[in-house]
């Protein structure tokens, strides 16, 4: 048991405390387990849920079927592997979404008002607003439409205490700010006609199909371009099994009709584009060829000109078939040498396109036409796929990111390859043109023998034929090129749109938040009580008296619900004045026990003040006196004087007049209404307490008290304030320790407990005082102490609570 004692500092968490102390707030976790309830509920029924529709769709490798070996308008890169990542990178990129959200102009919404929110009537819209082109409009703010007839309607507004709004250019996407002068507006409107303010502006169209009531409500309102689109990326999903040419597009949103026009259109875009992308070769062909085709048409012009006059001038109509084989020989020769120019220059052009442009996603016809060495139409294929694959990448993945650096790598490697290999071509291409033109000199030498005209006729009708020939075979090339053009198929097929089939909402179970509300209220109550609880150092139950000293527990009493201190006297049946009887026995047993006869002394200290010592001095006297023994109350707390106010006796003459040797014993003795009980009251404030309560005058005084009274009750001041009640505990023959539950600390006990080890003070135990069975830490006491708490506590005493109100009942249920 010492080492009980001993080890009274070390501080342990009291577990049993703790829950105790969490049970007595059940009326606030009652309270914010309600309100919480009520929050979710109102959120459960506020809940509008989503719908999730899907369309699915396949990328195809569909080859052109006219294309020919020699047809160098469209590159392979990467095959169907490549190109299904390439679309599924499209349908994730934000630049597509802002295409789709600007085609159907989905930053214009209409609502209607429903119970807890406005709903989305996107394609069940009754009327139209239809924006001024390239006009500033609202965004954030509802426009309110009310229909009054079939021709009007009532538009109003209310910004309430803004100072300017925000506005948007749907054209340009630019943003900027006004102030709000007209803060409230309303006007009415006829349908068609237009709506002219500094922040809307535009006309309301009604649908014919559509009937509307009159009085109906409804909202328009714009909102923020980049917030839009990101409302539906963020909502946008695209799936994809690897090694799969099948695409999964999924939409979540509101409104079903919203989600269909959506997701189908986002496929119709990427469908357009992607065909628009494989076309774009062809174009560039023909719009290259066109170029060249005027200035070969007007090359012939001037040679069939040039022909027709010669012939005229010289009267020349017919040739020699020597001079007719001789041209058509030079004839031969000067096409193939346009051929190989033809060609030397398509690679000068490939070869200066690859020096000074950036960008190979899209290689343009005149760097293309004529290439036909399979090396370097293998190494283009490859620039274009790593091109194409930086170009996805760059809509997707940030700037900085290290795969961007080996993208450039790899295509500059192959730049560095190929101009190799076009130089290469380009010396092989220039050392057969200087074969031609040598057998072309050779050729034309033959001419020497010919007659000078028909030298001369025979040149201009070879420049004729050479430039006729040169303009029929850009003709058929470009035939071929609008015939590819014509013939080409999206690469993206969809199979499955979305559609509207009487899907269902999204749904939650909600329920799960009634359990959230559970917890939340639960918790701070737990957390409180545990914070509460680990930093109490307060006396709560009579347990608590036996964990942290050694002194005995003579009595426990109860809470005082009389009107003043003299619980006893004004409620003798109550459960307190039963407690006190209790404490009168147990003192009268430890007199008998000690043998002590003659005059019995008890005196009463505590702590510090306020916890009930004055109390509990006047009902101990009051039951020694209604026993019919003849009781002295002594209030020896000179510093702070109290028991006179409930005798209603006037503190002017005490105990300090005697001992300053003032007045006599008999002046200073006051006779109050409790039979057989006087009071000496404490008397004027002295400047000296300590040493008027140690010198002989005390000896003196309790020698007189003893000699005219049966028993000295002796109202001490503090010990855990001053020292005075230390000294007289040699006056008394026992000394009660006065605690009071909620309010007395713990460590208040250390110096009366130590005094008690070390022997110094002796016959002390505690008398528990404001005991509350029904408070925050009402467990664990079952001693029986006073009585009054026991088998006598039901029928026997008061009932104070029977004589209260059912609302005092409440309010003090509510109290604790």
């Amino acid at each position: 048991m010492e080492e009980q004692f001993e080890g009274n500092d070390i501080q342990v968490f009291d577990f049993k405390a703790f829950v105790y102390r969490t049970i007595s707030y059940w009326k606030w976790f009652v309270l914010a387990l309600v309100v919480g309830v009520y929050i979710v509920y109102q959120q459960n029924i506020r809940r509008e849920f989503p719908y999730t529709l899907s369309a699915s769709l396949t990328v195809q490798d569909d080859k052109n079927p006219l294309f020919t070996s020699n047809t160098s308008l469209v590159f392979n890169y990467g095959g169907i592997s490549g190109k299904v990542q390439e679309v599924l990178l499209n349908l994730k990129s934000r630049k597509h979404h802002e295409k789709v959200v600007d085609s159907l102009n989905l930053y214009l919404s209409y609502y209607t008002q429903g119970r807890f929110y406005k709903t989305d009537i996107y394609g069940a819209n009754p009327f139209k607003f239809v924006g001024l082109n390239n006009a500033y409009q609202v965004i954030g703010q509802p426009i309110k439409i009310v229909f009054l007839n079939d021709t009007s309607f009532e538009l109003s507004y209310n910004f309430g205490e803004l100072q300017q709004v925000t506005l948007q250019n749907f054209q340009n996407k630019k943003i900027k700010t006004i102030a709000v002068t007209n803060p409230v507006f309303s006007e009415v409107y006829k349908f068609d006609d237009y709506i002219d303010l500094p922040f809307f502006k535009g006309s309301i169209e009604k649908k014919e199909e559509i009937t509307i009531s009159n009085g109906n409500e409804f909202f328009i309102q714009y909102s923020a371009f980049d917030a839009t689109v990101s409302s539906f990326v963020n909502n946008y999903a695209v799936t994809n099994q690897q090694n799969s040419p099948l695409l999964v597009t999924r939409l979540t949103n509101k409104n079903k009709a919203k989600i269909v026009d959506y997701i189908n259109t986002s496929v119709f875009i990427l469908e357009r584009d992607q065909l628009q992308r494989k076309n774009q070769y062809a174009i560039n062909t023909v719009a290259f060829i066109d170029k060249q085709l005027a200035r070969v048409k007007s090359q012939l012009n001037r040679k069939a000109d040039s022909l027709n006059d010669f012939m005229r001038s010289n009267k020349i109509f017919d040739l020699e078939n020597e001079s007719s084989l001789l041209s058509t020989k030079i004839e031969n020769y000067n096409e193939q040498k346009e051929k190989l120019n033809q060609a030397l220059m398509s690679y000068n052009l490939l070869k200066n396109y690859l020096l000074t442009s950036n960008d190979f996603t899209n290689f343009s016809a005149p760097a293309l036409q004529g290439i036909d060495d399979a090396n370097i139409t293998a190494g283009i294929s490859k620039i274009v796929s790593l091109s194409v694959q930086k170009s996805t990448l760059e809509s997707s993945v940030r700037d900085n990111v290290s795969v961007f650096s080996d993208l450039n790598n790899q295509i500059e490697s192959l730049k560095n390859v190929m101009l190799e290999n076009i130089n290469s071509v380009k010396a092989n291409i220039v050392y057969q043109i200087q074969s031609i033109n040598s057998k072309i000199y050779s050729s034309e030498s033959e001419f020497s023998t010919l007659p000078e005209n028909q030298q001369k006729l025979e040149a201009i009708e070879r420049e004729y034929l050479l430039s006729q020939s040169t303009y029929n075979l850009y003709l058929a090339k470009r035939g071929e090129a609008d015939l590819i053009k014509a013939s080409n198929i999206s690469d993206i097929i969809l199979i499955e749109p979305a559609k509207d089939i009487g899907q269902g909402r999204n749904t939650v179970n909600l329920n799960i938040r009634y359990v959230f509300a559970l917890v939340a209220a639960l918790i701070p109550i737990l957390i409180i009580a545990f914070i509460i609880t680990f930093f109490d150092n307060k006396i709560h139950t009579p347990n608590d008296l036996s964990k942290l000293a050694k002194l005995p527990l003579l009595g426990v009493v109860g809470k005082n619900n009389s009107e003043n201190n003299l619980a006893v006297f004004n409620k003798p049946k109550s459960a307190v004045a039963e407690a006190f009887r209790a404490v009168r026995s147990s003192l009268q047993f430890m007199y008998k026990k000690h043998e002590l006869q003659g005059t019995k002394t008890v005196m009463i200290t505590s702590s510090v003040s306020g916890e009930g010592k004055t109390f509990c001095s006047i009902n101990i006297a009051s039951v020694f006196a209604l026993s019919g023994k003849k009781t002295v109350l002594v209030g020896l707390d000179l510093r702070k004087p109290k028991i006179f106010g409930d005798f209603d006796i006037d503190n002017n003459i005490g105990a300090v007049n005697y001992l300053i040797g003032q007045n006599p014993l008999e002046e200073v003795v006051q006779k109050t209404k409790v039979n057989h009980l006087d009071v000496i009251t404490s008397g004027p404030i002295p400047p000296n307490p300590s040493e008027l309560l140690i010198g002989e005058k005390m000896d003196r005084f309790i020698e007189e008290l003893k000699a005219n009274y049966d028993y000295i009750v002796l109202d001490t001041p503090p010990v855990g304030l001053v020292a005075d009640a230390l000294e007289l505990i040699e006056y008394a023959d026992a000394s009660l320790y006065v605690v009071r539950q909620d309010y007395t600390k713990k460590e208040m006990l250390s110096l009366i407990n130590d005094k008690h080890k070390k022997g110094e003070i002796s016959n002390i135990s505690f008398l528990y005082n404001f005991y509350d069975q029904k408070g925050k830490y009402g467990y664990g006491y079952g001693y029986g102490y006073g009585y009054g708490y026991g088998a006598y506590g039901n029928g026997y005493h008061e009932n104070l609570d029977d004589k209260l109100s059912i609302f005092a009942r409440l309010k003090s249920v509510f109290k604790k």
